[in-house]
């Protein structure tokens, strides 16, 4: 099982309305993709930062291949998205992890 990690840094004065449009949006169109089998999205509570709340969203998937398709047809577009509605009011990094049984 692998899982793609994006951990997001969220302008305070819009992690609401930012929370509201990942799950209710954002999320659905990445899960839609049929690259990924589900999502959890994450708050961070420890080393808080007065700049903006930190979450992440983490998708799972059981094929390399299906990531991997993921980057290459879907991502970019996503991506943009998110600039388009949000602008420098975010910062993302992206990590891919493997469950190591």
């Amino acid at each position: 099982m692998y899982i793609y990690n994006v951990t997001v840094k969220v302008d305070h004065a819009i992690v609401k309305e930012w929370v509201q449009w990942l799950k209710t949006e954002h999320i659905p169109e990445v899960i839609g993709t049929g690259c990924f089998t589900t999502a959890t999205v994450l708050e961070l509570l420890e080393n808080v930062d007065e700049e903006g709340a930190t979450f992440a969203v983490q998708y799972k998937t059981t094929r390399l291949e299906d990531y991997k398709r993921y980057l290459a047809e879907f991502a970019p577009e996503m991506r943009q998205k998110g600039l388009d509605k949000w602008g420098d009011r975010f910062i993302a990094f992206r990590t891919l992890m493997k469950i190591v049984d």
